[in-house]
């Protein structure tokens, strides 16, 4: 399974949700879906977006885990 960190790195960044929403130009409800682990899939270039405000790689978002 693909466990989402968005919330471990924009706590890293003190950065809130509604001000990734702005720099990145994607609505606080759709950040908090893929926050929350809900999202069924993501843009590369939401990735993108997101990676660039929170100056981080993809790989510290995603993170591959095993079910259990």
């Amino acid at each position: 399974m693909i466990e989402v960190n968005l919330d471990v790195m924009m706590a890293r960044r003190r950065m809130s949700l509604n001000e990734l929403s702005e720099r990145v130009g994607i609505t606080v409800a759709n950040l908090s879906i893929l926050k929350n682990n809900k999202a069924k899939a993501v843009r590369f270039s939401t990735l993108d977006a997101i990676c660039r405000e929170l100056n981080c790689s993809v790989g510290d978002i995603l993170e591959y885990r095993e079910e259990q």
